[in-house]
């Protein structure tokens, strides 16, 4: 059969097809399951994306995170190709070693600090996935297995308790405990075993224990949510009522962790310490699928032994390889202080132009997470309006425009979004 044009060499990008043949084709063969907006980006690389024409649109979403590094960081690039020159990148059965595993869950391990303060200093323990919801799921089975295990909660009667707000996938078990209509409705039965407190409300929390609580999920940042932190005090809070009661505290960070917020790990900013964290996304620099669990050593150790957990990709070498560099990347070029320090830059200039505006209601977040909610609700009509203008960004729970650039932007380029947002928010 005769080579199509689909693999022509392009100036850049994978291939000459028009955009319209893109979206033809994504229309006509893949599943409606996204509601995109007219861009087909050729190229990405730092903070930018461009177009066939060439364009250029800076990216404020970073792939809500999984992009902190920036786009094709050239040291995580060199360390996937090298793996794959060198032979060492391909998936491997699970049931032998890799030294490429090894050395990232060691890495990953001792960059976390001492998570279960309460199960001792065992040191932490990782579990590898593709996916964060992935992530977010086992640790769901570790809450479970510890409630059944160590408190004597009758198998099945397990309860976990979740946030109002809350975005941790779109897996059947996570879809369970989602608030959003649109991703359960019709895919029932439900998983049950979930409760909903109010984020920020530790009443909310309390009354909601009962002798078969295991665990607490939480977000210590709200990203699909709205870009909510938490007020000062409730991650604490929630730490207390853990080790009151017995129950696993589980920090979802897939979004918020990594740098984002201005440190590491979002529950630095507090000094919180969960017993486990899931972490994704950034976690291998946007290049590759990885995710991972980590627990404190005893606690990961009494739930998981062979049989009962396992994943084909979850940890393979290539993307271990990734996870390694980007680990690298974020310490090395110390983008945790970057974010913090960019961050505050570019949320004085976002209140400046709020304060100017009759569009904004509020502005809210740490480091690079920065949500601008809208009076009328829509902020996706402000996203299209700051697309027109070169910027590429998305809403948060239909009010919020999100900003969360990759963290090595500059100060030239905070100027570029800030003048943009000023044409669209105050005119």
């Amino acid at each position: 059969m005769a080579a199509t044009n689909t693999m022509t060499k392009a100036p850049f990008g994978f291939s000459n097809l028009p955009d319209a043949d893109i979206y033809h084709a994504e229309k006509t063969f893949g599943a409606h399951h996204y509601g995109r907006i007219d861009l087909v980006v050729r190229k990405a690389e730092g903070c930018w994306l461009t177009n066939h024409e060439e364009k250029k649109f800076f990216d404020c979403l970073a792939a809500y995170s999984a992009a902190n590094q920036g786009h094709h960081h050239p040291h995580i690039v060199n360390a996937l190709i090298e793996a794959l020159k060198g032979h060492y990148g391909s998936v491997i059965s699970n049931v032998v070693y890799t030294d490429s595993l090894a050395m990232f869950l060691k890495r990953l391990a001792t960059t976390v600090p001492q998570l279960g303060p309460r199960f001792g200093a065992h040191g932490n323990k990782v579990l590898p996935k593709n996916g964060g919801v992935e992530s977010v799921e086992t640790a769901v089975k570790l809450a479970r297995y510890y409630g059944w295990k160590q408190k004597g909660i009758e198998d099945g009667k397990q309860e976990i308790i979740v946030f109002e707000r809350n975005f941790h996938g779109r897996m059947i078990t996570t879809v369970s405990f989602s608030p959003t209509k649109k991703y359960k409705e019709g895919f029932g039965p439900l998983t049950p075993g979930f409760k909903f407190a109010k984020y920020g409300d530790l009443d909310s929390v309390e009354k909601l224990i009962t002798p078969n609580t295991c665990g607490i999920l939480v977000e210590p940042g709200q990203g699909e949510g709205g870009m909510y932190m938490p007020p000062a005090g409730f991650l604490k809070g929630l730490r207390e009522l853990s080790d009151k009661n017995d129950l696993v505290l589980i920090f979802d960070e897939i979004q918020v962790g990594l740098g984002r917020t201005g440190k590491m790990f979002c529950f630095e900013h507090e000094n919180v310490i969960p017993d486990a964290v899931t972490l994704g996304k950034a976690i291998s620099g946007g290049l590759v699928p990885l995710s991972c669990m980590v627990a404190n050593s005893k606690l990961m150790d009494l739930v998981f032994r062979p049989g009962s957990d396992g994943s084909t990709y979850g940890g393979y070498p290539l993307a271990c390889v990734a996870g390694n560099a980007a680990i690298d990347v974020l310490i090395d070029e110390k983008l945790p202080q970057r974010a913090e320090e960019m961050g505050r830059k570019m949320k004085a200039k976002i209140d400046d132009i709020a304060s100017r505006s009759d569009k904004v209601k509020e502005v809210r977040g740490r480091g690079l997470f920065i949500g601008i909610e809208v009076n009328d609700g829509d902020a996706m009509k402000y996203c299209r309006q700051l697309l027109e203008l070169g910027v590429l960004a998305n809403d948060s729970y239909g009010h919020t425009i999100r900003m969360s650039p990759p963290l090595i932007l500059t100060d030239n380029e905070i100027d570029y979004v800030c003048e943009r947002l000023e044409k669209v928010l105050v005119g």
